[in-house]
């Protein structure tokens, strides 16, 4: 009896089992296996074969990252790919809704037939049994936490569904959007090329017109040359003949002021005592710019002008007199400061001076003005002139060298090689020569700074007095008064 049970009881046990395995088999396809605390435990899974969500989630990540590389019609693909993706997964959630369906059929037929089967049994066979209920109730348990895992996926999916189709939605708005100011630029770009090709087609009609215009006028210039060249041929200049009448006038001009100053002179030594001691000499020369005067004796019994100290002045309007220092010589040349005032020289000899004045304010040179005015409008201007002394002691060297007189520094070279040049400045000197000599009217004498000086002589008068009217002009605007020794405080008599 004991066999028979025990042989019945190890075939139903075999049935079991087998019922139950055939429907684990039916419900996965994965294998199972229980530990001690009869809980069923999956295995891992294959590490080569990722989740659904994990792909999603990556060509997600993936078409982020290509978006700023992807053109808007590349994007546009993109999403509809992915969207048509997303759809497809969409649906497989509903496959496994009804496969889990099936296995919940399944889990609960084995349970009725493993409840069954325990009221059959006894024993060994019972526990045997019970054990299988547990398996099933923890699968059923596992499948329901499969199911809700399930359940979040597929609202993630859908929310991501969302999102692709509001994307492509977007996509096409932008690429409509692009398109149609790719279009409008298009469209004005197309219009800025008619406008240039039409400006281009003017300008060549221009240009031809211009060009055929200017060689007319060309003709008409060769036509008037021509002409002037032949009635010069026949007719003589008249701008050089005034030139002519202008030096002849100029020239009379100074014979009968030279003729006017006598006239001067004579008139007032009739008007004078004849025991006057101040006719015993008398200034011999223009009193005019550029020119020299000379102390002369008027008769023969007075002592020799060698002999005498000398001194010149410059009488001020307001009565008092200005040294001129180092004008202590027999002779003085006029400088720019001199025009418009009288000059006088004192001569002493054995306790007794005799004084000499001007018959009048020195007068400017004619043209100097204008040709100075002339200068001005220049950066600088070079003057050719040659070194008689430097710092007191004769030149050797006569070679002509150049002075550049600019509107912030003098510059004296020759060459590439510079003797002097320096910005104006308090320290510096400019003025006529102030003793004898043939030249005196030619030359100027030049402080660059202190420890370093020139005596300069130009081509001619006008040159020289130009260069110290530009010089004191430049150091003006400085705000520099530039003068010679003293000409900065006049002397009180």
């Amino acid at each position: 009896m004991t066999r028979v049970l025990g042989e019945f009881g190890e075939s139903m046990q075999k049935e079991a089992f087998n019922i139950v395995s055939s429907d684990v088999n039916l419900v996965s396809d994965q294998d199972y296996y229980i530990e001690d605390n009869n809980i069923i435990v999956e295995p891992e899974e294959n590490p080569e074969m990722p989740s659904l969500k994990e792909i999603v989630a990556k060509e997600t990540s993936q078409l982020l990252q290509q978006k700023k590389r992807l053109s808007v019609r590349d994007l546009t693909k993109k999403f509809e790919q992915g969207l048509s993706e997303v759809s497809k997964l969409s649906d497989e959630p509903k496959w496994r809704e009804v496969a889990s369906l099936d296995r919940h059929v399944l889990l609960k037929k084995l349970r009725d037939v493993l409840d069954s089967l325990r009221g059959r049994v006894a024993g060994r066979n019972k526990d045997d049994a019970d054990e299988a209920i547990s398996m099933v109730e923890v699968l059923a348990v596992q499948l329901t936490q499969r199911e809700a895992e399930l359940i979040h996926e597929k609202a993630e999916l859908k929310k991501l569904a969302t999102f692709l189709r509001q994307a492509t939605e977007d996509a096409k708005k932008v690429v409509e959007d692009e398109r149609a100011l790719a279009r409008a630029e298009i469209e004005s770009a197309r219009a800025a090329v008619a406008r240039v090709e039409k400006a281009f087609e003017d300008q060549e009609l221009i240009s031809s017109v211009s060009d055929k215009q200017i060689h007319e006028l060309e003709e008409l210039k060769k036509e008037v040359q021509e002409a002037r060249r032949i009635k010069m041929l026949h007719q003589p200049s008249r701008v050089m003949d005034m030139e002519h009448e202008l030096q002849a006038l100029r020239t009379q001009l100074a014979e009968k002021s030279l003729y006017c100053i006598q006239l001067k002179k004579e008139l007032a030594r009739v008007r004078r005592p004849e025991e006057n001691i101040s006719d015993m000499y008398e200034l011999d020369g223009p009193e005019s710019l550029g020119s020299c005067l000379h102390i002369v004796p008027q008769i023969d019994s007075v002592p020799s002008i060698l002999n005498c100290s000398i001194q010149w002045y410059r009488l001020l309007p307001e009565g008092n007199k200005e040294l001129i220092s180092g004008a202590n010589k027999a002779m003085y040349a006029p400088e720019p400061f001199d025009v418009g005032r009288l000059l006088q020289a004192e001569i002493i000899w054995d306790n007794q001076k005799v004084t000499v004045t001007t018959s009048g304010p020195i007068d400017p040179a004619a043209g100097l003005g204008s040709y100075a005015e002339a200068l001005l409008r220049n950066l600088d201007t070079e003057f050719k002139v040659i070194i008689m002394q430097m710092n007191g002691h004769d030149y050797q060297s006569k070679s002509v060298h150049v002075l550049r007189v600019g509107k912030m520094r003098i510059k004296l070279c020759k060459g590439k090689s510079t003797k002097a040049k320096e910005s104006y400045s308090g320290s510096m000197l400019l003025c006529g020569v102030r003793g004898g000599g043939n030249v005196a009217a030619k030359t100027l004498f030049w402080q660059a700074r202190r420890g370093l000086s020139f005596t300069l002589a130009f081509e001619s008068e006008r040159e020289r007095n130009a260069a110290i009217m530009l010089a004191r002009r430049f150091a003006f605007d400085c705000n520099i008064m530039l003068g010679g020794p003293g000409d900065r405080s006049p002397v009180g008599t």
